[in-house]
């Protein structure tokens, strides 16, 4: 396929996706080279090995999981031009992001309690890279939640139609990408010891 063909409209979907997925594959480039950091460290001696995660990271794995599940019927319900049930969807699925974020604070509060700090005289490399590694995935998870304010926005403003629904896709790949990998990511800290 010609990417120089098709009216503007088109062309600028593409490019648009284009550009999502670059970022895409740039933070699976940057959370594979904190993991595999991650892997080389653990031969250190001082790897805290029988380290358990906390329980509010479990909890916000089901969450992100479930607001994954919204955004996706949320899609499906634009695609019906259903439009009050994807505006209910986007707001669930807003309000699980937060959750999410929420757990993750908790999750870090919970390492505190345990005498586990980012850095400092009591960290751990172990404890390190997991606040860095659930930290800069809060990040994303906040750009994804600005990005779903934006598509809430144009939801309530009725920009999205069957035909035209660019923005909720985009948002929703972005979206999906950040819940598949905290699941990966919880997957790799488990199971890497």
């Amino acid at each position: 396929m010609d990417l120089t063909q098709g009216t503007q409209y088109e062309k600028n979907d593409r490019a648009k996706k284009m550009m999502l997925w670059f970022g895409i594959v740039s933070l699976l480039m940057a959370f594979a080279g904190w993991t595999s950091a991650y892997i080389v460290s653990s031969t250190r001696e001082d790897w805290l090995r029988d380290l358990e995660l906390p329980s509010s990271f479990f909890v916000s794995t089901a969450v992100i999981i479930i607001s994954s599940l919204t955004y996706f019927f949320a899609k499906k319900a634009i695609k019906e031009n259903r439009r009050s049930t994807c505006t209910n969807l986007l707001w669930a699925t807003l309000a699980l992001g937060i959750v999410f974020i929420v757990l993750q604070f908790q999750g870090f509060s919970e390492m505190v309690a345990q005498g586990y700090y980012f850095t400092g005289p009591t960290s751990n490399i172990k404890m390190s890279y997991v606040f860095l590694i659930a930290a800069v995935h809060i990040v994303h998870v906040a750009a994804g939640i600005i990005s779903l304010l934006v598509v809430l926005y144009n939801q309530i403003k009725a920009k999205y139609t069957p035909e035209r629904m660019l923005g909720i896709s985009l948002g929703a790949t972005f979206w999906h990408f950040l819940d598949l990998l905290w699941v990966y990511l919880m997957l790799f800290m488990l199971l890497v010891k």
